[in-house]
């Protein structure tokens, strides 16, 4: 048996549901294939969404530990197993929301799955589809790692379903996961909790900016967790309950859980992806400024495109593929087109450490002339009022005052690193967004930006 649809969407994640919807707001028959029991993406079930729930957790109780002596006399105490219970309460709820929303919409949801026959076939199990175009959505899987023993970690939606938390633990890579995760622990854990973090680069969070992780790595530190950088890890094994990772300058760590949070790569290994004539590699599926791959039938969104991995990133993605397939349907042009020249990311640590734009080390290889804005343990009136010592932020703008790059250490550095965002899209020199931030509710962080800026103006 044959189905045949405008477009055909592979993943029911956060970036093909946006474009599923999207399509099917325009007018095109839309059918959405996903092989996952439970439907709804990384995101919703053990990514974005589902770790917040312990964020809030580790930020309330991180802040009453901060307050302690200024107002504080009995800081916050955590129960793991109910922050997990709450946050199951959401999550299990999504993969029925997710197939009902679809059929409501009239989106057809097909379960199975999907590789490639030829170039605009695809076989779900033993039924083959077809479709004008296709929209690749898959997401990402946990790296592989080649070390002996490594099934013995547990990855991130494991740690997130762990009925309650062990004292020792050891995060192999040093990454966004890794970071998170273990400023969950020391907050949530018992009071004797170390965290352990194990990098095989020679700095952790290679994305961001140096000077800035290693600020955060001195603050990570203060609360129980250790960064070991330039690690090799040889085996692993598990003697009773206790895990001992063995690496090749002969150290040994010792563990009641070990964490895979090395990374995720793009998961499309089943796709077969060359019978349809489209390139890839290890980074991901490569894509133009309109998600179209080298099959011009074929757009790749989201984890799975070699992109930025963040799930805004993919939504944006997955609205940018949607124009140009309705469009080119409806025999016209168009002229939406993906920008990562500004793209904020945030580490969900305590304090948080948010970017956007360019870091230090990246204007100095590129030899742009830049100024610099930076200061580290802000004593600020906002600081001092909630304890907090590690406080710091970095701006790098060019000789006409524009924005290159924004860094913010912070307990409140999302809502922060938003207003840079939005100088940067809109062009806004530090001189008007000075005159435009005088203003801002005060005192608050957001009104400490004009702190920030004034070193910059001439």
């Amino acid at each position: 048996m044959s189905k045949a649809y405008d477009v055909l969407v592979i993943g029911s994640g956060t970036a093909g549901q946006a474009a599923a919807y999207a399509l099917n707001n325009s007018g095109l028959n839309v059918g959405m294939v996903e092989h996952s029991d439970r439907p709804g993406g990384t995101c919703a079930l053990s990514g974005c969404q589902a770790k917040k729930w312990f964020y809030e957790g580790a930020e309330i109780i991180a802040r009453s530990r901060h307050l302690e002596g200024i107002g504080i006399t009995s800081p916050a105490i955590a129960s793991w197993p109910q922050l997990r219970e709450a946050k199951n309460r959401f999550t299990e709820r999504v993969p029925d929301a997710t197939v009902e929303g679809l059929k409501k919409a009239g989106i057809e949801f097909i379960r199975g799955r999907a590789r490639f026959v030829d170039q605009q076939t695809i076989a779900v199990d033993a039924q083959q589809i077809s479709a004008r175009f296709i929209v690749l959505a898959t997401g990402a899987t946990p790296m592989p790692l080649p070390i002996d023993g490594i099934d013995l970690a547990a990855d991130s939606g494991a740690f997130l379903e762990l009925d309650d938390l062990p004292s020792r633990i050891v995060f192999i890579g040093g990454g966004f996961i890794s970071f998170e995760f273990a400023h969950f622990a020391v907050r949530l854990g018992p009071d004797d909790t170390r965290c352990i973090i194990l990098e095989a680069g020679p700095r952790p969070l290679g994305p961001f900016d140096e000077e800035m992780v290693h600020l955060l790595t001195k603050a990570s530190a203060a609360e129980g967790i250790e960064t070991h950088c330039n690690v090799t890890i040889t085996r692993i094994e598990k003697t009773g309950r206790t895990f001992a990772v063995a690496t090749q300058d002969g150290r040994r760590f010792e563990a009641d859980l070990l964490v895979h949070g090395a990374g995720r790569v793009p998961d499309i290994d089943d796709l077969d992806l060359a019978r349809a004539g489209v390139e890839y590699s290890r980074r991901g599926i490569a894509v133009d400024g309109q998600m179209a791959t080298t099959n011009p039938s074929i757009y790749a969104v989201g984890d799975c495109a070699a992109t930025i991995q963040l799930a805004r990133v993919g939504d944006a993605e997955a609205h940018v593929a949607a124009a140009t397939i309705a469009s080119r349907h409806h025999s016209g042009r168009s002229k939406a087109s993906m920008d990562y020249r500004v793209v904020p990311a945030v580490l969900f640590t305590y304090p948080q450490y948010a970017m956007v734009g360019k870091t230090e080390q990246a204007l100095k290889k590129e030899a742009v002339v830049y100024e610099k804005s930076f200061a580290e343990e802000l004593s600020w009136p906002t600081y001092k009022r909630v304890g907090m010592r590690s406080a710091a932020y970095k701006l790098l703008v060019d000789k006409n005052g524009q924005i290159l790059g924004a860094h913010v250490l912070s307990d409140n550095a999302t809502g922060l690193i938003n207003t840079f965002t939005l100088a940067m899209v809109n062009r806004i020199a530090v001189g008007d967004l000075y005159r435009q931030s005088v203003m801002t509710p005060y005192p608050s962080r957001e009104s400490d930006i004009v702190y920030m800026l004034k070193p910059l103006l001439s």
